[in-house]
């Protein structure tokens, strides 16, 4: 417990020194793989990987439901998320992630995370993935 809320106390002063973009729909927070790892452990988290079926298949971290940010159903399969439980998303390298992420604070999602550095840096941490 005490872990969780000094956790909690981090993800909220690095969202005030900048490291996140706000509307009044929601949040987007950036977060480390050491994070994400941490934010996977609650129940409510909606975990999405928003690379290609292709890629997804090659490996993936275990837990996530594939959304292809490229393909002409991102936006309906988005629709069918919970809009006020918590979303990780992330990519090869953080780009469509970041792209992703502003389409779900544009659709009125409450809060959003962003893996930095996809799943590249998810391996780089040490951290396994599944196939």
């Amino acid at each position: 417990m005490k872990r969780l809320v000094l956790f909690l106390c981090s993800l909220f002063s690095i969202s005030i020194t900048g490291c996140k973009q706000s509307s009044s729909k929601g949040v987007i927070k950036i977060v480390s793989p050491k994070e994400t790892r941490m934010l996977l452990e609650e129940e409510t988290i909606q975990f999405i990987d928003v690379r290609t079926p292709k890629e997804f298949d090659k490996g993936h971290i275990k837990g996530a439901q594939n959304i292809d940010y490229l393909s002409g159903r991102f936006n309906s399969e988005v629709e069918k998320l919970d809009k006020t439980k918590p979303v990780i998303l992330y990519c090869r390298s953080g780009k469509r992630s970041a792209k992703s992420s502003k389409k779900l604070l544009n659709a009125g999602f409450a809060e959003i995370y962003d893996l930095e550095g996809g799943i590249i840096k998810w391996k780089e941490a040490g951290f396994e993935t599944k196939f």
